[in-house]
């Protein structure tokens, strides 16, 4: 039998199925590997080995009681964004280092009962602002293919943590490619579901019209089988959808003959020649079993980042105001009075890139420049879904490069801020429109892994996770292992 850690979901939950293994016995195996590799990476932030012993028990119960689903027993991590009953839920932030949440997301209240062993909580950009994994309260995250080198953000732990196969998937959020971005750096499957696919209730909130949960993985195989259990409608949430989840595995042998691909004109302007090149064989690959492709545009995307950049610090503003030091989170020391209470609590508890964004989001949402900034950006944001319907119209999908580079070295970035947020360039325009998209690794260039992007209509998940599991049949990409981490 293949080493457990280098086994994808869909093997483990074979091999579990079998009687090859017991849950307890693989979350032993994790949590061995977890306390072996994480100090060299600060993939995590909190680990519960105790709490995942007993629900690895349980699950072997369930198991044994023949009560026991495809995910029954398969230990996984939360990106500590998700809201878990007993479990501390920092968002990566010393404004909630201490906050042990009463109440389970219901990402992670889906996933419990789907039967998945929850190891831990995995490291993250400070409530999901950043590109880099590097504005975490608890450390930059390391990317497991080059130690000096980010893993990408803001999901970089759970990214990072898959892509050393310390846990054989994990959730994530992305509301501007925070999953899709650090997915490529990492060498691993990344998807972004539609928006409202995924309830966002006990996801703590940084831009409420753009982030939406999703899953890091090793395959699109078990990609497909996360989000099947975690989507669906939630009345808790007035995002939500009303629509049934389709079996997302069912339709990922479908053969792509006829398949119509978009190649994205814009996403191919200025790139490095040698990810392009790792790109055009990839869609070679899709050529290959019968997809047709042709070059599409879309003439507004070059606009997503600035529209993003004052769309995203105008929500997040107005969440994070919360968080104020009276009700729960970081409070300052024997304020003098109310007025100190805020300043010095929300000075202390927020690092800079959070503040910056605070203050660009207040910027723009106040009388004078509302309409000049805000109004102007939903109205450059309408415009670049119109581009996306457009080219639907045409193509099935669209496809391109998931970032302009592989990982880049830490700090390097991290004094220019308008360089980091270009590195989510490419990832950007799927939020604004709401529309799924996903990230598989397709080569490697001088050991560092690229990604390709596909990005469809709304509630086509089903179609990329076929398109990604037959290139996946034909390519091994996926399955390479960091050095030192096989």
């Amino acid at each position: 039998m293949t080493e457990l850690h280098l086994m994808t979901v869909a093997e483990l939950s074979a091999a579990l199925h079998a009687g090859r293994v017991s849950s307890v016995e693989l979350t032993r195996a994790l949590l061995a590997r977890i306390e072996r590799h994480d100090r060299a990476l600060n993939a995590f932030i909190s680990v519960d080995a105790e709490s995942a012993l007993a629900e690895a028990a349980a699950a072997d119960a369930r198991r044994h009681a023949g009560d026991a689903g495809p995910l029954t027993g398969v230990p996984i991590a939360h990106k500590d964004i998700f809201c878990t009953r007993g479990q501390k839920t920092t968002c990566g932030s010393r404004m909630l280092a201490n906050f042990v949440s009463p109440y389970d997301a219901t990402v992670v209240e889906r996933l419990r009962a789907a039967g998945v062993v929850t190891l831990g909580k995995t490291n993250m950009d400070e409530f999901a602002m950043g590109s880099s994994n590097e504005t975490s309260f608890f450390g930059p995250v390391r990317n497991p293919w080059d130690g000096a080198r980010v893993p990408g953000g803001s999901s970089g732990g759970s990214a990072a943590a898959v892509a050393a196969r310390l846990v054989p998937a994990a959730t994530g959020t992305d509301t501007g490619g925070s999953i899709r971005q650090p997915a490529a750096l990492c060498g691993v499957t990344g998807i972004k579901p539609t928006y409202g696919r995924v309830s966002r209730f006990g996801m703590i909130a940084f831009a409420s019209s753009l982030d939406q949960g999703g899953v890091l993985a090793i395959s699109a195989e078990d990609a497909a089988l996360l989000l099947g259990a975690m989507a669906g409608f939630d009345e808790r949430d007035s995002t939500s959808v009303e629509l049934p989840v389709p079996d997302y595995t069912a339709t990922l042998e479908q053969p792509l003959k006829g398949l119509k691909i978009g190649m994205l004109r814009e996403f191919f302007a200025g790139l490095d020649p040698a990810i392009e090149q790792l790109i055009r064989a990839a869609l070679a690959l899709l050529h290959a079993q019968g997809a047709v492709v042709r070059e599409v545009s879309l003439p507004n995307l070059p606009l997503s980042v600035p529209t993003y950049y004052v769309v995203a610090p105008a929500e997040c503003s107005s969440n994070l105001a919360r968080y104020d030091g009276v009700r729960y989170g970081h409070r300052c020391e024997q304020p003098r009075d109310l007025t100190d209470l805020y300043e010095r609590s929300r000075g202390e508890g927020f690092g800079a890139e959070v503040k910056r964004r605070i203050m660009i989001g207040t910027y723009v949402l106040s009388a004078g420049y509302y309409d000049a900034y805000y109004l102007k950006a939903q109205q450059v944001r309408a415009l670049i879904a119109a581009d996306f319907e457009r080219a639907f119209h045409e193509v099935d999908v669209v496809i391109g490069p998931t970032t302009p580079t592989t990982a880049f070295s830490l700090g390097a970035k991290s004094a220019d801020p308008v360089t980091m947020y270009l590195s989510d360039i490419y990832t950007i325009g799927a939020n604004l429109a709401g529309l799924p998209a996903m990230s598989v690794p397709c080569g490697l260039l001088e050991e560092l892994p690229v990604g390709l992007q596909i990005i469809g209509p709304h509630f086509s998940e089903q179609k990329l996770l076929n398109i990604a599991h037959r290139y996946q049949c034909e390519s091994d990409w996926h399955l390479r292992v960091p050095r030192g981490f096989g």
